[in-house]
């Protein structure tokens, strides 16, 4: 088979018309496409907006299983059969889009002589093993962090898709799968006839709201999936609300994908699949990459691969698994060594110990931190316009009744036009930072601690040193010991509610460091 699509137009009316026999056949099991070369396997779902069914197959071809995606309708009527060329030529650019998180298009065709009377193309891909989307949600909705893990690379997809100019049609639960390594994929490709970028990105929100509450929340939802409540204004009804464990960050980012309801494609302030994946990378935890989706096969699917590998080894739990083990060889080796030192002193030392004295666990004066000057503080931005800039110095001017503030936003960071804002703060000498107090009265704000390299750092490459959420007053921000620097980075990632609104401010920030 060639790697590209069957080049075709539709035809306006099928040059060969069904026979009587053709006419009584139904997509069934056992059914062949054409030429023979398609043999239905088993029906996955269907996508009722555009009369599309999709389906598991063989290619008698080449020995594999493919994803059809079969666009039915009447091929009389010029309104289907233009939706459906429409459909099938937006597939056909596709096929020369790869990426993770879409299965690959390896053909797109027309109806051929034999096939099922009322077949007005199909677009066959790469078929993907794994499980269906509902599945994964049909005893319940999954943990925050593991949904936010799993929609990643359907994200980084859309987000690819449309830089390429392209739209995936990323909207309906039945044509997204989850791969037995633990990712959500657009199994069957072949978007509306008047799909647009918006669509892909609502999707997103849908797929995203489906894996927290268990509900879906846009239009053509398969029999028996729950839909999302509305309130009285009929707006839907934010994840948090129905699961309060849900971070406030991923409901919101949910909640706007989706945007209106009213059918003009417009959305709640988040447009593209990079703002979305943004938040989901914010709140990805990796527990367990393959728990969700690694299942025994049922009885009722005979033509189902499973894996029967072992599972990936963690690579987060190996890490920790190897830090725990060198923590606590280097513990062995000092309590050795220590023992040692005692009883060659027994045994080699005379009347008198020379030296002070000193009492084991006595704490080591010049290992407290001592207070390190910040003489001078920049505004360091990722986008936009920075918050405040001239009110930077009241950070570390050493009067807290003085203090610097955010802008006040409609959206939290990373759910809208800005991922953060902070300052560059210049020490008075490099310094190994043991801690970082601040005092704020907002309480709820997440900020990190980063080294920076220069006047100019990167916020993203600098190595973050610590982060705590503020409580009203003052905090400290223990320090992983590092290198000595004379830069330190203070990023706010998340600000505090205010009036409706999102605002942070900050009296004062306080750094200590090791004696010299």
């Amino acid at each position: 088979m060639s790697s590209k699509p069957t080049r075709q137009a539709m035809p306006e009316h099928d040059a060969v018309e069904g026979s009587a026999e053709n006419a009584e056949q139904a997509l069934t099991p056992g059914a062949v496409l054409d030429h023979g070369r398609y043999r239905l396997l088993a029906k996955v779902g269907s996508d009722p907006r555009c009369d599309a069914e999709l389906w598991r197959a063989k290619d008698g071809v080449l020995g594999r299983d493919v994803a059809l995606t079969i666009l039915t309708g009447d091929r009389s009527d010029s309104q289907s059969a233009s939706s459906a060329r429409r459909t099938l030529e937006r597939a056909m650019h596709a096929s020369t889009f790869n990426h993770v998180g879409v299965a690959r298009v390896l053909d797109v065709v027309t109806p051929a002589p034999g096939d099922p009377d009322g077949v007005l193309g199909v677009v066959i891909a790469e078929w993907t093993h794994g499980t269906d989307l509902l599945d994964l949600v049909s005893e319940g909705p999954l943990p925050p962090g593991t949904a936010a893990r799993l929609l990643q690379p359907l994200a980084a997809a859309v987000e690819a898709a449309h830089h390429a100019g392209l739209v995936l049609g990323a909207d309906h639960p039945q044509r997204i799968r989850v791969t037995p390594e633990g990712e959500v994929r657009m199994a069957f490709p072949g978007p509306l006839s008047a799909a647009s970028s918006t669509d892909d990105v609502r999707g997103l929100g849908a797929a995203l709201y489906l894996l927290l509450t268990g509900r879906w929340a846009l239009d053509g939802a398969p029999e028996g999936l729950a839909l999302a409540p509305t309130g009285p204004d009929g707006t839907i009804v934010a994840p948090r609300t129905l699961r309060p464990t849900v971070p406030l960050e991923l409901s919101t980012v949910a909640l706007r994908a989706l945007g209106s309801q009213d059918g003009n494609g417009t959305t709640g302030g988040v447009r593209t699949g990079a703002a979305v994946l943004r938040v989901l990378e914010q709140h990805a935890t990796f527990d367990g990459p393959t728990s969700v989706v690694q299942q025994p096969p049922t009885s009722g699917d005979t033509h189902e691969v499973w894996s029967t590998q072992d599972p990936k080894p963690d690579k987060v739990k190996r890490k920790k698994l190897a830090i725990s083990v060198g923590a606590l060889a280097v513990a062995t080796l000092l309590v050795i060594g220590w023992i040692a030192a005692n009883l060659i002193g027994i045994f080699a030392g005379g009347d008198q110990a020379e030296g002070p004295s000193k009492t084991l666990g006595e704490p080591d004066q010049q290992a407290r931190p001592v207070p390190v000057q910040v003489t001078g503080g920049t505004p360091i931005i990722k986008e936009q316009t920075p918050d405040s800039p001239d009110k930077i110095p009241n950070l570390y001017d050493g009067d807290p009744s003085t203090s610097w503030a955010t802008d006040s936003y409609n959206d939290q960071f990373g759910s809208g036009f800005k991922s953060g804002t902070g300052t560059l703060l210049t020490l008075q000498r490099p310094t190994s930072v043991r801690e970082v107090v601040i005092d704020s009265p907002s309480a709820g704000t997440v900020v990190e601690v980063r080294a920076a390299n220069g006047p100019n750092p990167n916020v993203d490459a600098s190595p973050l040193l610590g982060q705590q959420t503020l409580n009203a007053g003052q905090t400290t921000i223990p320090i992983a010991q590092g290198q000595p620097t004379q830069n330190l980075i203070v990023w706010v990632k998340q600000l505090a509610p205010s009036g409706g609104k999102y605002q942070s401010r900050i009296n004062e920030i306080t750094v200590q460091g090791s004696a010299s």
